[in-house]
C-alpha cells in the first residue's frame, strides 16, 4: 500500500505570510475604525479632553480688573462700528450715511476709518485674550480654580455684542446675496436655478449691491434660511437697511441658542461652562463674522448645538436598562428634529444627527441591530423634518442640486486648496506650466476621503463609549472644515464651538485661541480689497494707538500674569461618552 504524507496544515510558507499579512490588515483596520478595545478613542480623549470644576468667584482686585477688561473690549466694538460707516461693507445704494456731514465723515476718509475699525478689532481680541485668564482660571492653594461667573461673562458678552448690532456690515458682503435670493423666492421664482442679475436684472438695486462673483450664482443654502429671508423680504421690500437689520436679528437668535446650548453641553462633558462660553461664544470669530458679518453660521449652529443638547438629555437622562420612552424619548426626537431643521440652513449641521445616533445605539447595547434601529428612528425624523421645510417653503429639493457653489472660491485656508495653489505657483516659477487645477483634482478627492475616514472613525469611537458625541462632532467638523474645498474664517467656528464644550488641554486651547486671534485680525472690514497705501497708513496707525493704549492701561489692565498657572483639567471617565 503506498504511504501517504499528510498535508501540513499552515501550508506553505508564503501562504503562512499572506495570512498574517491579512490578520495584521484586519487587526490594523478594527483598531483604526475604534472597534479594537486598543483603538484610539481613549487617546483622542487624553489628548483633547479632561474635566474641569466650575471653580469659585473672582476676589475684589479680579472684579476690578473683569470690569476694566470688559470696558477695553467695549472700546474696541465702539470704534469697530465707529469705523464701519466708512470701511465697513455698505451697500452700493441706500447708503444710509451717504451725504450727511457727521456720520458721512469716515466714508470721506477712508485711511481714518480703516484705522479706527482695525483698532477696534485688535482691542477687543486682545481683551477677549485677558478675559480668557478669568474664564480658564486661576488656581487657589487649595486646588480649586478661580473664574468669573456666568452673569459676568453673560454681562461681558452682551456689551462687546451691542456696538456691533447696529453697525453696517463688516468683514463680508453676503448679507447681500441673503437679500438678493430672498427676493428672487419672494417674487415666486426659483433662487436655486436663477442667480440675481438673470431674476432681477443687473440695475436692480439688490444686485447692485451684491458681489461680482455671486450675482449670476445659484442660492446655496437651505430653504428654511431662505423662506424666513421671504418673510424679511414682505417686511422691508427693497429697503436694504432695513433687511440687513431683520437678517441681524436673525443671526443674533442664533447667537443666543449657542449661548443657551454650549454651558449646558459643557456642563454635560465635565468642562466649566463660563470657559466653554469664552472660547465658543465669546471668540472674536464669532462676534466679527457672526455678528458684524451677518453670516447663516449663525442660525445653522444655534440650532445644531440647541438639538444636540435636547437630543442628549433624552439619551442620558434616562434609565439606561428602560426603554426610552415617554419624556426622553420626547427629547430625543425633538432635538432630532432641531437639528435636522438646522440642516436647512446649511447642510453641514446634519451630521450632528449621525453621533446623536451613534449615541443611541450605544445606549442600546452597541450591536449592528442597535445601529440600523437608530438609524431608521432618526432617518424617518430627518426624512420628515427635510420634507416638510422642502414642500412647506414651496421651494422644493433644489437645494440639493446647488451645495458645490461654494467651491467656487478658491481659500487659502483650504489645506488641499493651498497644496494645488502651492504646486501650481511652484510649477509656474519652475516653467512647467500652471497645473493648478489638475492638482486640485487630486488634492481636493483624497482631502474628501481622509475627512470621511475621519467622521466614521469618531462614530465609531461613540458606539463603542469611548468618546463623548460632542467631542467626537467637534472633531469631525474640524476635519471637515481643514480639509473642505474652500474654508471661509466663520468657517472654522463650526469645529471651535463644539470642541470649546468639550476639548480642555492646551493643546487644543492654546492653538485655537492663536489661531483664532490672527484671523481675526488680518481681514479687512469691508469684505473687498483696499489701495495698499492705506492699508499700509491704517497698519501703522493701529499699531502705534493699540501701543499707546496698552502703555497707558500698563497698571491697570492685568497685561503680565502675576498669578500661578491656570488649573490643569483632570483625566476623568466623563471625557467618555458612557458616563455623561
Amino acid at each position: 500500500m503506498p504511504s501517504t504524507v499528510e498535508p501540513d496544515p499552515s501550508g506553505p510558507a508564503p501562504s503562512r505570510r499572506a495570512a498574517d499579512l491579512g490578520a495584521r490588515a484586519v487587526e490594523l483596520g478594527r483598531r483604526a475604525l475604534g472597534l479594537d478595545g486598543r483603538g484610539g478613542g481613549p487617546a483622542v480623549a487624553t489628548i483633547l479632553h479632561g474635566d474641569e470644576l466650575e471653580g469659585r468667584g473672582l476676589d475684589a482686585t479680579e472684579t476690578t480688573q473683569l470690569h476694566r477688561i470688559r470696558l477695553f473690549g467695549a472700546t474696541g466694538t465702539v470704534l469697530m462700528a465707529v469705523g464701519a460707516l466708512g470701511a465697513g461693507a455698505q451697500p452700493v445704494l441706500q447708503n444710509p450715511v451717504q451725504g450727511l456731514r457727521v456720520l458721512g465723515l469716515p466714508a470721506r476718509m477712508p485711511s481714518a476709518a480703516l484705522t479706527l475699525t482695525m483698532t477696534g478689532t485688535v482691542l477687543v481680541v486682545l481683551a477677549w485674550l485677558l478675559l480668557g485668564r478669568f474664564a480658564v482660571g486661576r488656581r487657589d492653594p487649595d486646588g480649586v480654580p478661580r473664574r468669573l461667573s456666568r452673569s459676568q461673562l453673560d454681562r461681558t458678552l452682551l456689551l462687546w455684542i451691542l456696538p456691533l448690532t447696529v453697525a453696517p456690515p463688516m468683514f463680508s458682503k453676503d448679507v447681500y446675496s441673503y437679500l438678493a435670493q430672498s427676493e428672487i423666492a419672494a417674487r415666486g421664482l426659483d433662487p436655486y436655478g436663477i442667480g440675481p442679475a438673470g431674476a432681477l436684472g443687473v440695475d436692480h438695486v439688490l444686485t447692485r449691491t451684491v458681489p461680482n462673483i455671486w450675482r449670476d450664482t445659484p442660492a446655496p443654502y437651505g430653504p428654511a434660511i431662505l423662506w424666513l429671508g421671504q418673510r424679511i423680504t414682505d417686511l422691508t421690500g427693497e429697503n436694504i437697511v432695513a433687511g440687513v437689520f431683520l437678517h441681524r436679528v436673525t443671526a443674533l437668535a442664533g447667537v443666543a441658542l449657542i449661548v443657551w446650548a454650549l454651558p449646558r453641553l459643557a456642563r454635560r462633558c465635565g468642562v466649566a461652562s463660563v470657559s466653554a462660553l469664552w472660547l465658543g461664544a465669546a471668540n472674536p470669530l464669532l462676534l466679527f463674522h457672526l455678528v458684524a458679518g451677518i453670516h447663516n453660521e449663525a442660525l445653522m449652529l444655534g440650532l445644531m448645538l440647541a438639538g444636540l443638547e435636547l437630543a442628549l438629555r433624552g439619551i442620558y437622562t434616562a434609565d439606561p436598562a428602560a426603554p426610552l420612552r415617554g419624556r426622553a424619548l420626547g427629547w430625543l426626537l425633538a432635538g432630532s428634529a432641531v437639528i435636522a431643521l438646522s440642516s436647512m440652513v446649511k447642510v453641514p449641521s446634519l451630521l450632528a444627527l449621525g453621533f446623536v445616533g451613534m449615541a443611541l445605539a450605544h445606549r442600546w447595547g452597541g450591536t449592528l441591530r442597535a445601529v440600523v434601529a437608530a438609524a431608521a428612528l432618526l432617518a424617518v425624523v430627518a426624512v420628515a423634518v427635510v420634507g416638510a421645510v422642502s414642500w412647506g417653503s414651496g421651494l422644493g429639493f433644489g437645494w440639493t442640486q446647488t451645495l458645490g457653489t461654494a467651491t467656487e472660491v478658491r481659500s487659502w485656508m483650504s489645506i488641499p486648496t493651498l497644496l494645488g495653489l502651492g504646486t501650481g505657483l511652484a510649477g509656474v516659477l519652475l516653467g512647467l506650466g500652471d497645473h493648478t487645477t489638475a492638482v486640485l483634482s487630486l488634492t481636493r478627492p483624497v482631502a474628501a476621503l481622509i475627512a470621511a475616514l475621519v467622521t466614521v472613525r469618531m462614530m465609531l469611537a461613540v458606539l463603542t463609549g469611548r468618546l463623548h458625541p460632542v467631542g467626537a462632532l467637534g472633531v469631525s467638523l474640524g476635519a471637515i472644515v481643514l480639509l473642505f474645498p474652500v474654508v471661509q474664517p466663520w468657517y472654522l467656528l463650526w469645529a471651535v464651538i463644539p470642541l470649546a464644550a468639550w476639548a480642555t488641554r492646551p493643546i487644543f486651547r492654546l492653538p485655537t485661541v492663536a489661531f483664532s486671534s490672527l484671523v481675526s485680525v488680518i481681514l479687512m472690514p469691508n469684505g473687498g480689497e483696499y489701495q495698499p497705501f492705506i492699508i499700509v497708513q491704517a497698519a501703522i496707525a493701529t499699531v502705534v494707538v493699540v501701543g499707546l493704549a496698552i502703555f497707558a492701561t500698563r497698571n491697570r489692565l492685568p497685561w503680565r500674569d502675576e498669578d500661578d498657572t491656570p488649573p490643569r483639567p483632570a483625566d476623568s471617565p466623563g471625557a467618555y461618552a458612557g458616563t455623561s
